[in-house]
């Protein structure tokens, strides 16, 4: 899907959003486009009580007077603590809307809406890229989506507001942060039988593109180091364990990257310690962290972001084999520490302690932040709306959550 964006203007065809704020007032403009179609806009708002609440929509169908074949209000609700994540979140619940109305263009018009807390020309940059995340999907193994060939794609969204020369600029580089979301969600849809550590690590070659050096560590070169931890874990699998390691450096010479370390559980039986039947297949989702860090890389270096990074994916399969590792086995971590196994459903831990290791002992980071799908508790104890946060550095963890913070 193209999204572009222009001045403000009545488009010929497809369907016409329109953003209004609560309490509702038609702008000078949208009352043009209201007077074009006979009052058609306002009488609708009247008629139903439409006040723009937040998240509400009305569809006006066939207006007269206009090429369109359909205009959208959504509501924005009051403006003045709206942030980037809201604007973002308006995005995607246009796109939801869109989709199934199967047209092959829309035109989402924003004008009046001025937030205390969001730049006027961040505004319309944040409901494109909430177009742009939600138009996503992953369909390569359907063999039935397509409406028997039929099916209308919506090919252009076009962004109007009066600032559309800086929302073009701004959202230039939000597109390169979508293009490492998809990254990562791409990798974690794909089952686990296409997406096992090697290709895993075949597909982060492909980042060298973008000026990120791609080293591949296979399980010799690790018992080499010593990383007797994370290859415990993966003894089992017929796949051979890999370590990936991605740097970027885009910042001056000689300052200390950042380091982002990420667990790659390609599959998660649980090992000898077998997970119940229930929802396993689920467990191919369990290098969530790796395709984070993976998404990231890919983000930072597609904007040539001024900042030197590294990226480090432990990537394993956790199988119940003859020569799997079994509870009570005694593996030598790199670090030089022994540890005991109790449980072989506790993986993540065991890689990710010689990933972190060989990160800090080779790159000195400035700090290291682990990315990791270790515990379901965390989505009991928190919900979809927050995730975790472990740190032995305050400081770090206080700039973590005040970024959020200023997202959320």
């Amino acid at each position: 899907m193209n999204v572009s964006f222009s001045d403000i203007s009545v488009p010929k065809s497809g369907t016409l959003t329109i953003l209004l704020a609560a309490p509702v007032e038609l702008t000078a403009k949208v009352a043009e486009i209201d007077e074009q179609c006979g009052g058609a806009i306002s009488r609708a708002i009247e008629t139903t009580e439409f006040t723009a609440k937040k998240g509400s929509f009305l569809e006006l169908v066939a207006p007269p007077g206009l090429s369109v074949s359909r205009i959208l209000l959504a509501g924005v609700g009051p403006v003045e603590e709206l942030n980037v994540l809201d604007f973002e979140n308006f995005g995607g619940e246009i796109m939801a809307k869109l989709l199934p109305i199967k047209e092959k263009n829309a035109a989402v018009l924003i004008d009046g809406i001025k937030p205390s807390k969001t730049p006027l020309t961040e505004v319309a940059s944040r409901v494109a890229m909430g177009l742009r995340l939600r138009n996503y999907k992953f369909d390569t193994y359907k063999t039935q989506n397509k409406d028997n060939g039929k099916e209308t794609k919506l090919d252009k969204v076009t962004i109007m507001s009066g600032s559309s020369g800086a929302a073009r600029r701004a959202f230039s580089t939000l597109d390169k942060i979508a293009e490492g979301v998809d990254l990562a969600r791409d990798l974690v849809n794909e089952p686990a039988n296409i997406l096992y550590p090697a290709e895993f690590a075949k597909r982060l070659k492909a980042l060298s593109k973008l000026d990120v050096k791609v080293e591949v560590l296979g399980e010799t070169q690790m018992k080499k180091l010593g990383m007797g931890s994370l290859l415990g874990v993966g003894q089992g699998s017929e796949h051979e364990s890999q370590l990936v390691v991605m740097t970027y450096n885009g910042g001056e010479e000689g300052v200390p990257p950042l380091a982002f370390v990420g667990k790659g559980v390609c599959f998660d039986t649980g090992g000898i310690s077998l997970k119940p039947a229930a929802s396993m297949e689920d467990m191919k989702g369990d290098m969530g962290g790796a395709a984070c860090v993976s998404g990231l890389m890919h983000a930072l270096a597609a904007r040539k972001a001024k900042v030197n990074v590294v990226g480090i994916v432990a990537l394993v399969e956790n199988m119940p084999d003859g020569k799997a590792q079994r509870p009570g086995d005694i593996v030598t971590s790199m670090s030089g520490q022994t540890i005991e196994v109790i449980n072989t459903d506790a993986e993540g831990r065991l890689i990710l302690a010689d990933a972190l290791w060989y990160c800090q002992d080779r790159f000195k980071p400035k700090f290291m932040v682990d990315l990791a799908t270790l515990t379901g508790a965390i989505i009991i104890a928190l919900g979809k709306e927050y995730a975790g946060l472990f740190s032995n550095d305050d400081k770090l963890a206080e700039r973590l959550t005040a970024l959020g913070s200023t997202v959320g």
